[in-house]
């Protein structure tokens, strides 16, 4: 990476913006330097996660909210996760075609992003995508996961605000528990609400969340869409700036920006040490050790401990 590069991302340049991505998503070997120096260029733009089950409307929902944004002179930034199917059809990538009237719009830049079946890495790419578009200037970064399971809850980190997006068939409350939803939302907006059951849905969650937020943390506000009839929108949209303010207000947003940033530094120690550690010699070295194994009799605990007494040697 060169200062070219930095200087075509600080210029809102979205070719470069995909190249830089792209090795992001690709473990392209991409210098500190280069980081440190997007560091620097951040305006810290404001992380928003939205989640919730296959089917939600998230993607209609974001469509809605980038022109919102847009309107109100804000740029916008999306990473549209998809841990299942990285850039081949499917649901995820057929909603974004709504997104598609954004394509000449500068103060609008979107991308899909796939795990390649790595979830853990998955959180670490999405941020540090996050902090790309935060130094070509987007005032927004809406980070957009295609479902509720363990990668869902890592990215959720990885902001400073999440919706979970429910529909009246979402299912009871013990499901809503299941999901760990109650945990990561800071807000939930139950789309669909011109069908039957939103109403008692919405009753629910707003006993729970009342029921279970922890005593000195705000307890989500709930508000109901019906995004394909842009109905609700306006609603959400200034109430999500309302609590943005009250977070700011109460120290949240930037408590929350200091642990992302102290768990960033933990991980990026954590890989860092993994790939020291796991050179081909060693890989080469396990392979063949565990090839050997022809009996559960032994703990898997001892032929680790004997591995790692070889690597020291």
């Amino acid at each position: 990476m060169d200062s070219d590069t930095l200087d075509r991302i600080r210029s809102n340049d979205h070719r470069t913006l995909s190249k830089v991505i792209s090795q992001i998503e690709n473990d392209g070997n991409i210098p500190d330097s280069f980081f440190k120096e997007v560091h620097t260029s951040e305006n810290q733009a404001i992380r928003i996660g939205i989640t919730g089950p296959p089917g939600a409307g998230k993607s209609t929902l974001t469509n809605r909210l980038i022109r919102k944004f847009i309107d109100n002179g804000k740029s916008v930034g999306v990473v549209a996760v998809d841990p299942t199917s990285p850039f081949t059809g499917g649901a995820l990538l057929g909603d974004r075609v709504r997104m598609n009237n954004y394509i000449w719009n500068n103060n609008v830049f979107i991308r899909s992003m796939g795990s390649h079946g790595d979830l853990g890495g998955l959180a670490r790419k999405t941020q540090d995508v996050g902090d790309i578009l935060s130094a070509s200037g987007k005032d927004v970064v809406i980070i957009e996961t295609v479902g509720v399971g363990q990668g869902e809850h890592d990215v959720a980190k990885a902001v400073d605000l999440t919706l979970v997006v429910l529909v009246p068939e979402s299912g009871d409350e013990i499901q809503l528990m299941k999901a760990g939803l109650i945990e990561i939302g800071d807000m939930f907006v139950i789309n669909k609400s011109d069908r039957d059951g939103a109403g008692r849905l919405a009753q629910s969650l707003k006993s729970m969340l009342h029921t279970f937020t922890n005593k000195g943390k705000l307890e989500p506000p709930v508000f109901n869409t019906s995004v394909d009839r842009n109905e609700g929108i306006l609603d959400l949209y200034n109430g999500m700036n309302e609590l943005l303010k009250v977070m700011e207000k109460e120290g949240i947003l930037i408590q929350k920006q200091l642990d992302r940033h102290r768990n960033r530094v933990y991980n990026i120690i954590q890989d860092r040490l993994l790939k020291k550690f796991w050179t081909q010699e060693r890989l080469d070295q396990l392979e063949i050790s565990i090839n050997h194994l022809d009996t559960i009799q032994t703990s898997p605990h001892e032929v680790a401990t004997s591995l790692l007494k070889k690597a020291h040697e």
